[in-house]
């Protein structure tokens, strides 16, 4: 076995929810193996606090967690991480042109439907969170079961995808009718 740590970086259009949500989840599921970073091509400035309540479930330092630009870790920003992988969750995000990133990473798109969308009484919008935080894990828990040191770069490529189809629209509904 193979002591290798992955860069993994959550792209998102504000970087307030799914992408930390993602960052925070592979961070502790991963148990050392990945290191992650989040961030977005429009980022609002601020964690949405139903995301923070997920993330909080995590054990996951809140202090690594703020809205930042993509630009950080784009092959212009010299003190840039490379990334093994860039991993978009959100619809928005997969459409908009991304910078180079150092490194050569994998990439795959993660679809998750947006709960800072909901627009309703605090309950319904903790339920959405709660579901969208559950595909989430979903995905994640495939990554981290995948021994990346024994794939050559096609294999792991073939494996991103198969995670991105991975049908999670199931998954925490049945939270959502109670």
């Amino acid at each position: 076995m193979n002591d290798r740590t992955y860069n993994v970086l959550f792209l998102c259009t504000g970087n307030s929810a799914r992408s930390v949500m993602a960052e925070a989840l592979l961070a502790t599921l991963g148990k050392g193996r990945f290191r992650t970073y989040s961030a977005g091509c429009n980022p609002i400035g601020k964690i949405n606090p139903f995301a923070i309540e997920q993330v909080r479930k995590t054990g996951y330092d809140l202090a690594n967690l703020r809205s930042k630009s993509w630009d950080e870790f784009a092959i212009s920003e010299p003190s840039a991480p490379h990334m093994d992988f860039v991993i978009t969750v959100c619809d928005q995000a997969a459409g908009v042109v991304c910078p180079l990133w150092p490194g050569h990473p994998a990439s795959a798109h993660w679809s998750f439907s947006d709960p800072v969308a909901v627009e309703a009484a605090d309950e319904s919008k903790r339920a959405a969170f709660e579901q969208v935080f559950q595909q989430i894990r979903c995905r994640v828990e495939a990554l981290v079961e995948i021994p990346l040191d024994e794939l050559d770069d096609a294999a792991i490529r073939a494996e991103l995808r198969r995670i991105s189809d991975i049908d999670v629209t199931a998954i925490g509904t049945s939270r959502m009718s109670t």
